[in-house]
């Protein structure tokens, strides 16, 4: 925002929390000439591992529109009126002429992205034919929950310093102050063929981080944990092998259901 020359108020948080909604609302409530005029939040922050909870800041701002990333939006019934009425320049993108042609039983105006929309097809398949959206968001949940417990078992913390704050899709792993987690990732890269995700900004060397997201299963997840655990062996950390693998079958073998095409 800066970049596009915006006056930005920016809300600092530490590594490992998420959005400070106390601060947040008393901005909110000292700007009584209405200055603010959008606040930007991430949501899921991988840097860290750490998700905010985006219900919460919808019930501080009371929003009409929500804008997630450059591909979908959330409106209101509120904010399609006030678009009518807006006299800013629009070109490809106008929502009036994308609810005409849903009206007419259409979805676009002009000549979509067609090998987007099969690969879209295709990827919609997979969640909701073949596994079913509960349970691609189970799986996420159960992969996160067996990593942290990995985490543990190997001494070591989640950089996310709440369960509230826990992420779902990432991992953030911190290392003791005597280790660069660089040093980690290079060798499960260079040795073990797996690809950590480094630490960014404040928590670069401090922090490593193990993705669970997307098409991961199980298996998948046990045997990145292997080699975590022999990479971090490598570089002279004190681990027991197999201690965090353990540690998240517990969790899987409990969790995990059957497949259902398989019943």
């Amino acid at each position: 925002m800066k970049r596009l020359n915006f006056d930005v108020d920016v809300i600092d948080c530490e590594g490992g929390e998420g959005v400070d909604l106390d601060i947040l609302r008393q901005k909110l409530e000292a700007d009584q000439a209405h200055v603010v005029k959008a606040v930007c939040v991430v949501h899921n922050e991988t840097s860290t591992g750490v998700t905010s909870d985006i219900g919460e800041v919808r019930q501080v701002l009371g929003i009409d529109l929500l804008l997630p990333t450059r591909h979908h939006q959330i409106v209101t019934y509120q904010s399609i009126e006030a678009s009518k009425h807006a006299k800013s320049t629009r070109g490809y993108f106008d929502w009036g002429e994308y609810i005409k042609c849903y009206k007419s039983g259409s979805y676009w105006p002009y000549t979509p992205s067609v090998q987007l929309l099969y690969g879209l097809r295709a990827s919609l398949d997979l969640i909701l034919k073949v596994e079913g959206l509960e349970n691609v968001i189970a799986r996420h949940s159960r992969l996160a929950e067996a990593t942290r417990q990995a985490v543990i078992a190997w001494g070591l913390t989640v950089c996310a310093k709440e369960p509230k704050w826990h992420s779902t899709v990432v991992t953030g792993v911190v290392v003791p102050p005597w280790l660069n987690s660089n040093d980690v990732i290079k060798v499960a890269w260079k040795k073990y063929n797996l690809s950590l995700g480094i630490g960014l900004g404040k928590v670069a060397g401090k922090v490593f981080r193990i993705g669970h997201l997307g098409y991961v299963d199980e298996l998948q997840l046990l045997g990145a944990l292997a080699g975590v655990e022999l990479a971090l062996t490598d570089v002279g950390y004190p681990v027991t092998l197999g201690s965090g693998v353990a540690a998240a079958q517990a969790i899987l073998s409990r969790q995990t259901p059957s497949i259902a095409s398989r019943l």
